[in-house]
């Protein structure tokens, strides 16, 4: 079973494709992992883009749909994949099928997970890092026991800059400028399913195994 996750900042992508891999046996594909490793391993498409990334810049498309192919020929692929952060353009979209065709692959089912704006807006600016460890925390959801404080390592918690409110709003308008359009565009192939990310993790996930086992490929 070959997916596509879609859904704007804050949707729970991440956390449900997670899942996704411990129930399908696929192997979640995220732009931002395949890209670190490409660099990582000094490969020449990941050197490329390593020189993008060093300048703050975006890596170009015809980079990271480079990697993406190289990824999905692994063999790990060969019984499906769960693509996370790709494709975010139409452009995108339309680089991707004619790599799916070389490869004898195709798109079974594109899961958007709908969010209303203002709850990604509260989602987003509770969370809160350890400056030390890294541990995430959640001022809602998962509030540290002592506030301000890393029930991990005794770490001072910060906002990080990505998560700060006008950050957010800018990037949720990026993404329906960008993003959005592709749920248009896999309607019009009949891929396209939706899902409420409302409830709770198992909540959200209980309706994506619903949706995919009643809609066999």
């Amino acid at each position: 079973m070959n997916l596509i996750l879609l859904g704007p900042p804050g949707a729970g992508k991440g956390t449900q494709a997670q899942r996704m891999v411990d129930r399908y046996h696929t192997p979640q594909i995220s732009t931002g992992d395949i890209l670190r490793s490409a660099v990582k391993e000094s490969a020449p498409l990941g050197m490329k883009a390593k020189g993008f990334m060093d300048q703050g810049q975006l890596v170009p498309d015809e980079i990271v749909i480079g990697i993406i192919e190289e990824r999905l020929k692994a063999k790990d692929c060969d019984s499906g994949f769960i693509l996370d952060g790709f494709p975010r353009t139409i452009p995108q979209a339309e680089a991707l099928q004619p790599i799916l065709t070389k490869i004898g692959k195709k798109i079974d089912h594109v899961i958007n997970i709908e969010v209303d704006p203002e709850e990604l807006v509260r989602r987003l600016t509770g969370r809160r890092t350890c400056k030390n460890c890294g541990a995430m925390f959640h001022l809602l959801f998962q509030p540290p026991k002592k506030e301000g404080i890393c029930d991990r390592c005794g770490g001072t918690l910060y906002l990080r800059a990505d998560d700060k409110e006008e950050t957010i709003r800018t990037r949720l308008k990026e993404y329906e400028k960008q993003t959005a359009p592709l749920i248009q565009y896999y309607q019009g192939k009949k891929t396209l399913r939706s899902i409420q990310g409302v409830g709770g993790p198992d909540q959200i996930f209980d309706q994506i195994v619903r949706l995919l086992d009643a809609t066999p490929v």
